[in-house]
């Protein structure tokens, strides 16, 4: 088994100005430090909107915060006549580490389908960003496939095609646990990650499948993350509106405190 170091992810969607996204980042650097959070255990990334992206990289380079920076989306371009994209060279200027990418909300809102998502992966592994792979299945698709059909496709879909795979991150979040308070159960979390994985391994092989995190998200909070991530085969969380609050994040962060070892 590879040792995965688990990865929290907050994505703040279209939230906070860079002003309110430098206090959040300042309050909750600060409120994992008090607590003594153990960056080497579990990995804290935040995904700003574009226009706090340089705010938060200037605080985080200024003051040496352990806390990692993703970004939202990306443009499957690098440049050009295309109004309103951002290139994957302007994230990497930044030292953004990660990028969302097929979050459920472009893919249900910008018509953003596997061909797109497959593209702007490629442009993710072009700048050596980590390509944070979003994958999930509606209502619908849950009732017609069953839990794992669309999340292992959309995944596969993702990867094909590409000359070499740098590192990236599957998240799966099924739409219809994302703000509706529903939650997976844990059991059905590490059952959809772990087919995931198995497909994974197929398709590249035992080595790759063992070393890639897969990360749940949906309704995630501090009173139940620990419930999802004590299976070993989910190895991290993307978290939405709880990562607004500095207290609740961190509280999320600290998971392993709430996992009897």
């Amino acid at each position: 088994m590879a040792n995965r170091v688990p990865l929290i992810a907050g994505n703040w969607k279209m939230n906070l100005d860079h002003q309110q996204g430098i206090a959040l980042v300042q309050k909750l650097s600060w409120t994992l430090k008090d607590a003594g959070h153990d960056y080497k255990t579990a990995e804290v990334v935040v995904f700003p909107p574009f226009t706090d992206l340089r705010s938060v990289q200037t605080l985080i380079d200024a003051d040496k915060l352990e806390i990692g920076l993703g970004a939202q989306d990306l443009s499957k371009f690098d440049s050009g006549a295309y109004t309103g994209e951002v290139s994957g060279v302007f994230l990497s200027k930044l030292d953004v580490k990660y990028v969302l990418i097929g979050h459920s909300e472009r893919r249900q809102y910008h018509a953003e389908d596997d061909a797109v998502v497959q593209a702007k992966t490629a442009a993710a592994f072009r700048h050596n960003l980590v390509p944070v792979i979003c994958v999930g299945e509606t209502l619908e698709e849950l009732e017609a496939e069953g839990q794992a059909a669309v999340p292992v496709r959309q995944t596969l879909a993702a990867l094909a095609g590409h000359d070499k795979l740098g590192e990236f991150v599957i998240a799966y979040e099924p739409v219809w646990a994302i703000g509706t308070g529903k939650v997976a159960t844990p059991e059905e979390a590490a059952s959809v990650c772990g087919k995931i994985r198995e497909a994974l391994a197929a398709e590249f092989g035992e080595e790759l499948a063992q070393a890639t995190r897969i990360l749940y998200g949906g309704s995630v909070k501090a009173a139940n993350v620990a419930g999802f991530l004590r299976s070993t085969e989910v190895d991290g969380v993307l978290v939405g509106g709880a990562s607004l609050d500095a207290e609740e994040f961190s509280g999320i962060a600290r998971f392993q405190k709430h996992i009897a070892l």
